[in-house]
């Protein structure tokens, strides 16, 4: 059962010599990232199975320490050893899922491939967020309304990114894989491979297990659009590669990924442009949260064209950055190129789920949609569960829903019958309350139906009280951007909350109480009951739980 870790990526890199990882890791994703060649640390083989993480300075090499082990030892097990659980694939659902089954005293083992932590440590919700907050700070600079001389604040982008590098390389001992063995799981480094009901291989060894659980994931949707695969375009996954800011920068999509990237690009110096299919920014979200979005992205000087249909994209190689001509077309008006230096893919999500032998399994998937599972997780075969973005429901696609998804599959696997922990929201897929944000400034974050037309579409007739930041005094004070609110729907003549919207500048935060209030049926009632600390934010969200309350008040009859 010995794991070892060998050599570092940290040594070695000190030393001066390439590392290259484990013969199982997959070669990097085409998709490579601009640099100029002299300012890399080292050349990068197209085939030398390296894991994608540039450049190779000392955070991500500590990164790399802890997600990839240089030298991995996978466990030596007898051939009849039988695990309680299996988890295939190291992001928040498999890491959760190994964790605590082998915390309640599972033999637990869990397999990943490339890199332990999943998108949201190496390249998303960690990374992204890390960028966010400078682009934040970049744009309070350039403020002159608060009492202080505007700077042009020009952003040194390589610190900004060495400044991610360094956070993300911070954070990543909490998901490494030793930490995985500490809590008392096994950790398999490679591809894990179905090949019958109850038993996988990895490598050259065979688990047996009891139940399973597939969380592997997803990655960026590519769309088929002439010229776009050929062309070096950057997805979430090379992105926070880059060392050098892209002179012009365009991005395919205006949902969460896009309009996020978006903001900060145009605060570190890109021009930017936003290219979005539909007829508006953050199609799902409530309709005029977009709007202030749109507006505020706009007036920093992002350029954001809806209802375009890309028809080509094309490229010619240059240093240290290529030329990106986009042909789009616009209602009512003549087709239009568009020229760019870097070019984000952010049109959405896939399932990993393809050459894991889940037929082998049992397990029925369709490629690009997911794996199918039921209420209670579980798929095909009753032994097997999928938990996050590998699952055919795209509206549970949140690492904070993978991990919620994976608490319960291990309680629907191996504890079926008992009562919940204290931390199960719940047993099934239908009764969990899916809190989401969208982490532009102003942010938009929502739980529940967005909208009383989202409410309507699923038979639900709804109250909606709504509070203008405008009016609190918070928001006031810190410059709220105009237009902020928080708008609570509640089933139609009771204080059943089915779901809220906060536009705001912490919206993400401010919806947590929403989200426990609506997920523990507690009721608009109980939030106006609530004491809300003054001056916060979030006494607009018991102001709108007032407006429930006031119109339920007793009055006092003339002359009583």
């Amino acid at each position: 059962m010995a794991q070892a870790i060998g050599s570092s990526y940290r040594l070695k890199t000190l030393e001066g010599s390439f590392p290259v990882p484990p013969a199982a890791t997959p070669p990097p994703s085409q998709m490579q990232p601009s640099w100029s060649e002299e300012k890399a640390e080292a050349p990068v083989p197209a085939d030398s199975g390296h894991t994608g993480v540039w450049p190779l300075d000392e955070h991500n090499a500590r990164l790399l320490d802890c997600v990839h082990p240089r030298g991995w030892e996978n466990p030596e097990r007898p051939a009849d050893f039988v695990y309680d659980l299996v988890a295939v694939g190291a992001g928040a659902g498999g890491l959760v899922s190994a964790k605590q089954s082998a915390r309640r005293g599972a033999r637990s083992a869990l397999v990943e491939q490339h890199l332990a932590g999943g998108d949201c440590l190496n390249v998303g919700c960690v990374p992204s967020k890390a960028l966010l907050r400078c682009a934040r700070a970049a744009a309070e600079i350039r403020r002159a309304d608060l009492g202080m001389e505007p700077s042009p604040g020009d952003v040194q982008f390589a610190k900004v990114m060495q400044r991610m590098r360094r956070l993300r390389a911070q954070i990543a001992p909490v998901d490494s894989c030793e930490t995985t063995v500490k809590a008392g799981a096994d950790m398999y480094i490679g591809k894990a491979t179905f090949t019958g009901p109850n038993e996988l291989k990895v490598g050259d060894k065979a688990l047996k297990f009891r139940k399973a659980v597939i969380a592997t994931g997803g990655r960026a949707k590519v769309p088929p659009i002439p010229g776009l695969a050929e062309a070096p375009h950057l997805t979430n996954a090379t992105l926070f590669n880059l060392t050098e800011l892209p002179p012009r920068f365009v991005v395919l999509g205006g949902g969460p990924i896009g309009l996020e990237m978006a903001q900060a690009f145009r605060r570190f110096g890109s021009q930017v442009t936003v290219l979005e299919g539909l007829g508006r920014i953050l199609g799902p979200e409530d309709a005029d949260a977009a709007v202030v979005v749109h507006r505020t992205l706009e007036h920093e000087g992002v350029r954001i064209l809806t209802s375009v249909s890309v028809k080509s994209v094309q490229h010619t190689a240059g240093k240290p950055w290529p030329e990106i001509r986009i042909e789009v077309g616009l209602p009512g008006k003549e087709a239009e190129t568009i020229c760019c230096n870097a070019l984000l893919v952010a049109t959405g999500r896939a399932p990993n789920v393809e050459g894991l032998g889940l037929e082998a399994a049992g397990v029925d998937f369709k490629p690009g949609l997911g794996v199918k599972v039921n209420d209670d997780l579980s798929t095909t075969n009753p032994d097997i569960l999928a938990v996050g973005d590998a699952i055919d429901r795209p509206e549970f696609r949140f690492t904070h829903m993978a991990g919620a998804m994976a608490g319960m599959a291990v309680q629907n696997a191996l504890f079926e019958g008992e009562d919940l922990p204290v931390n199960a929201p719940s047993r099934r897929l239908s009764e969990l309350v899916v809190p989401r944000c969208t982490y532009t400034e102003p942010e938009v974050a929502s739980c529940g139906v967005s909208n009383a037309e989202a409410a309507k579409a699923k038979g639900i007739d709804v109250d909606a009280y709504t509070s203008q930041l405008d009016d609190n005094d918070r928001g006031i004070l810190e410059g709220a951007e105009a237009g902020g609110f928080v708008t609570i729907l509640c089933r139609k003549g009771t204080d059943e909350i089915v779901g809220a919207t906060v536009l705001a500048e912490r919206a993400g935060d401010m919806l947590a109480e929403l989200t426990l209030a609506a997920q523990n049926r507690l009721g608009l009632a109980a939030v106006a009951r609530t004491v809300h600390p003054y001056p916060t934010m979030g006494e607009a969200v018991q102001q709108c739980a007032l407006q429930y309350s006031r119109a339920r008040w007793r009055k006092l009859s003339p002359g009583a």
